[in-house]
């Protein structure tokens, strides 16, 4: 078998967490399957000594031969909305025509971002006779109105639900990351039994709990450990609800052991850290965005982590970091849309606390809730590591892949 991938972003390139592909396709080439990549050269958060090395690259060979990948040239990705549209059309375009051109490609892998990827795909099926596997790991449009880049109803929003249906109906199957998601596009008319629901596992091995005393990153930071530590790492944008600590902090500044910590981009950190300046918070403070080799010490700084967002993102949304904090073997609070996989996997497991969305009260009141009782908070946090290496590895994540695309293929071949 081979599988032909058509990725508008590939390694190394960090368009998201490198580790899920990386030891998926370590897991295809193990057990023999040969992959096909046909990707434009890297441009996306990489630095220019990365690109200016790839950058006349056309074809590597990986994973002891078992990968090709053939890079074409396309003019570097910016922040201009219509110029990076521009780009992914152009880039979808060639890939198409290689669809329709390769001769030995016996299954697609698509991504789904950007989302015209999967659209691409059934068209190629429908010339080439190629089945297709799409990866959901962003539902468009839907991620559009949440974020308030669109609205539903509005043009843009009719035209990306096209082009989602387009792609679901050619599918032969489709990995969600989540059972919110699988509800998702089954309200949308997707047939259960296309539908495969495969976690984004975590890295067991290499986010592991962190004793507070091998720590580095208290005595870099000037970090008291006797003190209790609610800890956030990651985007800052507007879907996170990051106003929701800074509210928290002010509204707990009284409890003196008790301290907020925000991990986060400089330049997204700018509007918190100034509100935190003027409501004077001493109990909080937002720090440099850490590398992905640190977050063990990241998330085993906290007494509990935070998973948070704005209300409407439930069942389009799983945010990997919840995994990464059961990992370190630190207890999550959530602040999440209710009835969702969130709040079922953290409370029938008691892996820390869960609370509405957008609902301060409670929130302040699961804060408080652990902070008077750090021994059930350990607890919970050691339940969350077990329940990462009883249900979420790399070797669990990898073998559902592997079986799904042997199945999709397998199901190809019984057609001819």
């Amino acid at each position: 078998m081979k599988i032909l991938f058509l990725p508008a972003y590939f390694y190394p390139e960090n368009a998201s967490s490198p580790y899920l592909s990386l030891t998926r396709n370590q897991a295809f080439a193990d057990i023999g399957i040969d992959m096909l990549v046909y990707t434009p050269t890297p441009t996306r958060n990489i630095p220019d000594e990365v690109y200016r090395e790839y950058k006349n690259k056309r074809i590597e060979v990986l994973y002891d031969g078992r990968m090709t990948i053939r890079r074409f040239r396309m003019f570097r990705e910016g922040k201009n909305p219509i110029m990076r549209a521009l780009r992914y059309t152009l880039c979808c375009i060639r890939q198409m025509a290689y669809g329709f051109w390769v001769k030995d490609a016996d299954v697609m892998l698509i991504s789904s971002t950007p989302p015209i990827q999967g659209a691409m795909a059934a068209i190629i099926k429908k010339v080439r006779r190629i089945p297709f596997v799409y990866n959901l790991q962003d539902i468009f449009p839907d991620s559009l109105v949440g974020t308030g880049l669109a609205r539903k109803n509005s043009l843009l929003w009719k035209i990306g639900r096209r082009i989602e249906n387009f792609t679901y109906r050619n599918a032969d199957r489709i990995i969600v990351i989540s059972q919110d998601f699988k509800r998702n596009i089954i309200a949308k008319g997707v047939p259960e039994e296309k539908i495969e629901v495969i976690y984004n596992w975590v890295d067991e091995q290499a986010i592991v709990p962190v004793p507070r005393e091998e720590n580095p990153l208290f005595d870099e930071f000037g970090l008291d450990r006797n003190q209790f530590y609610v800890v956030y790492a990651g985007n800052l944008g507007s879907a996170q609800n990051i106003d929701i600590i800074l509210d928290a902090a002010d509204r707990t500044r009284d409890v003196l052991d008790l301290q907020f910590l925000i991990f986060g981009a400089e330049e997204q950190a700018a509007p918190y850290r100034e509100r935190a300046s003027r409501l004077q918070l001493p109990n909080l403070k937002i720090l440099p965005i850490q590398p992905y080799a640190r977050v063990s010490f990241v998330y085993s700084l906290a007494n509990a982590a935070l998973v948070i967002c704005k209300k409407g993102f439930g069942d389009i949304a799983m945010p990997s970091k919840t995994w990464n904090i059961m990992s370190a073997g630190t207890a999550v609070l959530a602040c999440f849309d209710s009835g969702t996989d969130m709040q079922r996997i953290i409370e029938t497991n008691c892996l820390g606390r869960f609370t509405e969305a957008e609902n301060v009260e409670a929130f302040v009141e699961a804060v408080l809730a652990l902070h008077g009782d750090p021994q059930e908070c350990a607890r919970m946090g050691k339940q969350g590591r077990q329940y990462i290496l009883d249900n979420l590895t790399r070797e669990i994540g990898t073998f559902k892949y592997v079986e799904t695309m042997k199945s999709v293929y397998n199901a190809s071949r019984k057609k001819e």
